[in-house]
């Protein structure tokens, strides 16, 4: 089956079975004149990179009811954008996402450039938005590869190659079958293809609108693909957390350097993370083992935190942090490592 026949059956699967989004404009929509919001479509992207869909619908609604324009992003409190960020992980794109709104305002007068090449120069994007955006709002035949598109191509092409080895065939396959006429569409159509039927576990062949042509169905090893390298394991590094919440109600935060992980976010004092971290209690007080102990897992480690807590006078002096007044501390304002620990100590302070 040639290229352009493919193209023409995904597109009709996806005119009968798109998913709805709060940011995207469906195929019927977009028949009827109506045209992808780029901020839309830029927001949702940073927001879904390695992330559900499921999990950031609110998300999204969200943001866009405290900011609905690029330039109401730019203008924001980077306290308060990363707040409404807590919880959805890898804060460094949220840094980024400041950063980018930023530039399109003061760079572009708040239009996001149409090209791929013109959204790669803004900062935090990279290959795979710049792609995306070009495709979905602007309609430009760029080839978007995520890893529903990766798994869809591995199997209609049969990519043996395990991951991430075979990225650049699998590129060049979807990149094959993307089209001029509704790339944006084509683009979306694929990543739903591979979202709702060629899923990594019992793909539904018989509702596929490629199914005839998937050599890897052909050969019956399409639930064999993609292949991938075996993953070496995590490795667990530990450290303390010291929660101290003052007689007037007022609780020890600090604001974590602007580079590195949770940059630019709120959290509790403590030592480094590491094989064997040495306790470094932020101010002289009475601390106490709540007896829990914080476990969480980031992209590259799992973390274990030791939890101090501590009520302490209104006179205390920290060596580290400042005192944030109750009225103005939200436990939500913090990343999610930062509020399992509030959770453990919280009623344990209460109760003292």
């Amino acid at each position: 089956m040639r290229d352009a026949d493919l193209s023409e059956k995904l597109l009709d699967w996806y005119d009968a079975h798109a998913r709805a989004m709060p940011w995207r404009v469906g195929p019927a929509a977009r028949r009827a004149g109506a045209r992808p919001d780029p901020y839309a479509v830029w927001l949702s992207e940073v927001m879904l990179q390695q992330t559900t869909v499921t999990a950031v619908r609110d998300y999204y609604r969200r943001f866009t009811a405290r900011w609905p324009t690029v330039h109401a992003l730019a203008a924001a409190e980077d306290a308060e954008v990363m707040g409404e960020w807590a919880g959805l992980g890898y804060y460094a794109r949220a840094r980024n996402l400041l950063k980018c709104a930023r530039a399109v305002v003061a760079g572009h007068g708040g239009r996001f450039p149409e090209t791929r090449d013109g959204l790669l120069a803004l900062p935090g994007i990279g290959p795979y938005t710049a792609a995306a955006i070009a495709a979905i709002a602007f309609d430009q035949p760029a080839t978007v590869v995520d890893g529903n598109v990766e798994r869809v191509m591995a199997r209609l092409f049969r990519v043996e190659t395990p991951l991430p080895d075979a990225k650049p065939e699998l590129t060049r396959h979807a990149e094959s079958l993307t089209p001029r006429h509704r790339p944006g569409d084509h683009a979306q159509a694929v990543m739903d293809l591979g979202a709702t039927l060629c899923t990594p576990r019992s793909p539904a062949c018989g509702l596929c609108p490629w199914h005839h042509a998937c050599v890897a169905r052909a050969a019956g090893v399409q639930g064999d693909l993609p292949r991938r390298l075996p993953k070496k394991a995590k490795p667990t590094r530990f450290g303390y957390a010291y929660l101290a919440r003052r007689a007037d109600g007022a609780w020890l935060l600090e604001r974590r350097p602007g580079k590195g992980l949770l940059g630019g976010m709120l959290g509790w004092p403590g030592s480094d993370w590491s094989d064997a971290p040495a306790e470094a209690p932020p101010l002289d007080a009475p601390w106490r083992d709540p007896g829990a102990e914080v476990r969480h897992t980031f992209t590259h480690f799992h973390l274990r935190l030791a939890l101090r807590v501590a009520n302490v006078d209104c006179d205390a002096a920290p060596r580290q942090g400042v005192f944030v007044p109750r009225d103005r501390f939200r436990p939500s304002d913090l990343p999610t490592v930062m509020r399992k620990a509030y959770d453990l100590a919280a009623a344990t302070l209460s109760r003292n």
